[in-house]
């Protein structure tokens, strides 16, 4: 198999990425009004939700900021709930479904503002019956006919209530094009976010290298050091029961894997052969390319389940032969891989993300079900809230 298993991000080769700085870790006994711990992209969303409260916060992470899912993760913006929409109104209601996935695209409207086109990228996403190609066997072919009645139902639903959507029938096969969605470099996103939280006379402190190693009512202790804090936020998705012991069976840790490849020919009507974020094979197997055609693809988790139940954060050759094997079929052609990689990311029983208080003065959000780059954030000012003001987190969040 090419391309060492464990070799670094794809992502982080990004120029941007590759040259940026770390932060120190944390060395001494300092204080503020909140701690965040996890500086992903749900943390650094709480830093600055904290921030724009005029609180002092001091963040904290057990490695570089975004180091954990949030920057290693496929890179897709997607508008909506982890599950089609129909199943969502289906298990929370349909109002609560809605109001997910409008809050979901007016984040990201944010985001897009926030930090410009070179980060994210406006150009949809496409959801495919299937995997490119033709199918490799009946079932295949099967399956492929099953999803794409589901698309067409996905795309009568969403149009009848005013979300933007078009039918795909192209290169790729056929599905669904959703033209709100977007793609960025997650590791280029929350370096920006970061860099944007420390910015100011009254910006946050933030720490790298610094995991917690015990927490206690209003004290976070580091190995170096400690902070106090009349509010703490524990911003972690994958490990969060680790962490928090107490939230074991509420959420549970996945391990996603990706690989990176090296730029593909371009199509022949021009430009790369993905336009945008794809996913196909009822969003198990994802793939894009950025601007450079650098191809970057994941999935393959349901086909080795019961593996991939772990907290465990190398990847595996079993669910990367196959994710090679799916990275030909989005490029149209064989693939020389050049990066491998996974990250821990949580799951909950009924697809809605937790925001929780477990512990006086603790608040918690995780489990965003594989779609933390939108939902992520929208938990963490969700929790804030939560520990703040005792503010009940919205119906398509977990709290119970």
């Amino acid at each position: 198999m090419a391309g060492a298993v464990g070799s670094p991000v794809g992502w982080d080769a990004d120029p941007v990425v590759a040259a940026s700085a770390r932060r120190p870790p944390l060395t001494e006994r300092l204080s503020a009004d909140v701690c965040v711990i996890g500086l992903g992209g749900s943390g650094l969303a709480a830093v600055e939700e904290a921030r724009r409260r005029g609180l002092s916060v001091i963040g904290l992470d057990a490695g570089r900021v975004g180091a954990g899912a949030a920057g290693r993760n496929g890179g897709f913006l997607l508008g909506g709930p982890a599950i089609a929409l129909g199943q969502a109104a289906a298990a929370w209601g349909r109002p609560a479904a809605l109001e997910l996935y409008a809050a979901t695209l007016a984040e990201l409207d944010a985001l897009a503002e926030s930090l410009g086109p070179q980060i994210v990228r406006r150009v949809g996403s496409i959801r495919l019956a299937g995997l490119p190609g033709e199918p490799a066997d009946a079932a295949e072919e099967a399956d492929r006919a099953v999803e794409l009645a589901d698309c067409q139902a996905q795309e009568r639903l969403l149009r009848a209530n005013g979300i933007a959507v078009e039918g795909y029938h192209g290169p790729l096969g056929r599905g669904l094009y959703l033209p709100d969605d977007a793609a960025m470099n997650p590791a280029r996103r929350v370096l920006a976010m970061a860099a944007c939280c420390e910015r100011g006379g009254h910006g946050a402190v933030l720490f790298e290298d610094s995991a917690m190693t015990s927490l206690q009512p209003g004290l976070v202790r580091t190995a170096g050091g400690s902070v106090a804090a009349g509010l703490v936020v524990i911003a972690v998705d994958g490990r969060l029961e680790l962490v928090l012991p107490e939230l074991a069976g509420r959420v549970r840790t996945a391990r996603l894997q990706m690989l990176a490849a090296e730029p593909t020919v371009t199509a022949a009507a021009g430009g790369w052969r993905l336009p945008c974020p794809v996913y196909g094979r009822w969003g198990y197997d994802y793939a894009q390319q950025d601007p450079s055609g650098r191809l970057f693809v994941g999935g393959g988790r349901d086909q080795f389940a019961a593996a991939e139940w772990t907290p465990e954060r190398e990847p595996s050759r079993p669910v990367q032969g196959w994710i090679e094997r799916v990275a030909a079929r989005f490029a149209g052609q064989p693939v020389r891989v050049t990066h491998r990689w996974a990250a821990s990311v949580g799951f909950t029983p009924d697809a809605r993300a937790l925001v929780t208080m477990p512990r006086p003065g603790v608040v918690a959000c995780g489990g965003y079900n594989g779609t933390g780059n939108l939902i992520g954030p929208l938990a963490a000012r969700a929790a804030l809230a939560l520990g703040l003001d005792g503010t009940e987190p919205p119906p398509y969040f977990n709290r119970l």
